[in-house]
């Protein structure tokens, strides 16, 4: 049961070509972002979806595929944990981002 503490699975389609960082080590940072979409009907009996955007962050050989095959509108699923970080912009002002780190990436579609 510890593995389901904090588990996030999306399908969804990317918003970017990955941003890849080469890291001294030589180890590859990707980072993209990610859209999934819901449908569901009104009180109006009307269609509508809503897009949630994801920020995905993968390290090593998933950043590597990452790299080598993932394009913008690409449908993926991915697998991973939330994280949640905080930082400082140029004019002092701190912010907070939680982004997913990814673990498992599955390319879907043509």
């Amino acid at each position: 049961m510890n593995a389901l503490k904090n588990k996030v699975q999306l399908i969804g389609n990317l918003g970017n070509d990955p941003e890849i960082i080469a890291m001294e080590n030589g180890s590859k940072l990707a980072k993209f972002s990610m859209a999934t979409n819901e449908s569901y009907k009104n009180a109006s009996g009307e269609r509508v979806t809503e897009t949630q955007w994801h920020n995905i962050v993968a390290w090593g050989k998933t950043a590597e595929i990452a790299e080598n095959y993932l394009v913008k509108g690409k449908e993926i699923a991915i697998e991973g944990k939330l994280t949640s970080r905080s930082y400082e912009t140029k004019d002092g002002d701190k912010r907070y981002i939680t982004e997913i780190r990814c673990t498992e990436l599955l390319m879907l579609g043509k």
